[in-house]
């Protein structure tokens, strides 16, 4: 079957034929362009071919060998090494109370400054007693009438001039009214608000003025009870206690050491202050499930009331010693992804020397492996060396102890 390409598509052909130098002149320019390209290109790989393997072959030269990096160093020492535990504890007081009046009234007065040092049985409020010694008087006479009354009673039974039913009557109201006395009485004490422990006193939550209710009573107003609010709470300073927590894996070092000699804390207040030493009076009886820890607590005499609950402190723990360690310095330790290592200057050049961390108190560790009492450890540096090669000692660091 032919198939004959249609009219309209010859004079397309014809005029492609008809200019041929056109397309010639074209095809010569792009020629030339490419082949400029391309000579340059050739005389720049060449000229640097020469420049990296021929010049220096014909002047007889040499690569510039790395200077040895600098590094610090420090001596291997055998010493005893305590195995401290560092954790962040919080300070807590051992008693905290909230004062709430025991009876009903107007509050009158307040006998000490908000913030002020408190001892056991200072007056801090006073409530009218006006209404509670009216009470106690009342209670006082019926007690009076009540007494004579059985007396009176008691010698008419033995006359048998009443009933022994009337006697016993008589006998119990006598009973009534003396402990209505005693009630009274001991209401109107209560109008004296007195601190229950020694303690620091934190703001007056009820000014004087106010009607105040006993704790848990509340008020009444329109048939709704709303409940009585705490006068002021006294928080007990001196001494105080440091609570913090520990891995339960070091419970068995922490019984031995309880069990030995007891356990010292040392506190440092965040953001800088001088250490203090309190002594470990309480070890936790259950191991927190939930974070794996057990509870301790120190306590701190606090003299100065240089501690406040609810502190943080830095809290730094000696769980054991280890005799005769060989130490080194905290930052000449390596790891590696497997292992810890050292690198030890020999002749000269770090050896690449790995070993086992059996003790680190943050300065310094305890150490063995294949390391000897007064070689040089590098502590300092330890990025740029390479094993193996040289290095420059700039300075031996002062030992840490």
């Amino acid at each position: 079957m032919n198939i004959r390409i249609p009219n309209a598509f010859e004079p397309m052909t014809d005029a492609v034929q008809g200019s041929p130098d056109l397309v010639r002149r074209a095809y010569r320019q792009a020629g030339s362009r490419m082949r400029l390209i391309l000579a340059i290109l050739g005389i720049v790989l060449v000229v640097g071919l020469i420049a990296l393997f021929v010049v220096p072959w014909l002047m007889g030269s040499k690569p510039h060998p790395q200077p040895a990096p600098p590094v610090t160093v420090q001596r291997a020492t055998v010493q005893d090494l305590a195995v401290v535990e560092h954790t962040i504890g919080t300070v807590v007081s051992p008693a905290t109370v909230q004062v709430t009046s025991r009876v009903q009234g107007q509050l009158l007065k307040a006998f000490f400054t908000e913030g002020q040092t408190v001892h056991r049985g200072d007056l801090l409020f006073q409530i009218d007693p006006g209404p509670f010694r009216a009470a106690l008087d009342n209670a006082q006479a019926t007690l009076g009438t009540a007494q004579a009354k059985a007396a009176r009673y008691g010698r008419l039974l033995t006359e048998k001039a009443v009933a022994p039913q009337d006697a016993d009557d008589a006998k119990a109201a006598y009973l009534v009214a003396k402990a209505n006395v005693d009630a009274a009485r001991l209401n109107l004490d209560y109008t004296q608000i007195r601190s229950p422990i020694d303690g620091k006193t934190g703001p007056i939550l009820i000014q004087p003025g106010n009607q105040i209710t006993p704790m848990g009573s509340g008020t009444t107003q329109v048939g709704v009870t709303s409940p009585s609010s705490s006068l002021v709470v006294i928080t007990q300073m001196q001494p105080i206690k440091i609570s913090f927590a520990l891995p339960q894996a070091d419970l068995p070092r922490i019984q031995k050491r309880m069990a030995a000699q007891g356990m010292e804390a040392t506190l440092t207040p965040q953001g800088g202050g001088t250490p203090l030493k309190a002594q470990v009076d309480f070890v936790g009886n259950q191991v927190n499930d939930q974070t794996g820890t057990i509870e301790l607590r120190a306590t701190f005499g606090n003299e100065t009331s240089a501690l406040i609950p609810g502190q943080l402190v830095d809290v730094g723990v000696v769980l054991d010693t280890v005799k005769g360690a060989l130490t080194v310095p905290h930052d000449a330790i390596n790891q590696a992804p497997s292992s810890s290592f050292v690198y030890v200057v020999r002749d000269g050049k770090a050896q690449m020397v790995t070993v086992t961390v059996v003790s680190d108190n943050g300065t310094t560790a305890a150490i063995e492996g294949p390391v000897k009492p007064g070689e040089m450890v590098i502590s300092d540096g330890q990025l740029k060396v390479v094993p193996g090669k040289p290095v420059t000692i700039l300075r031996a660091a002062p030992q840490k102890r």
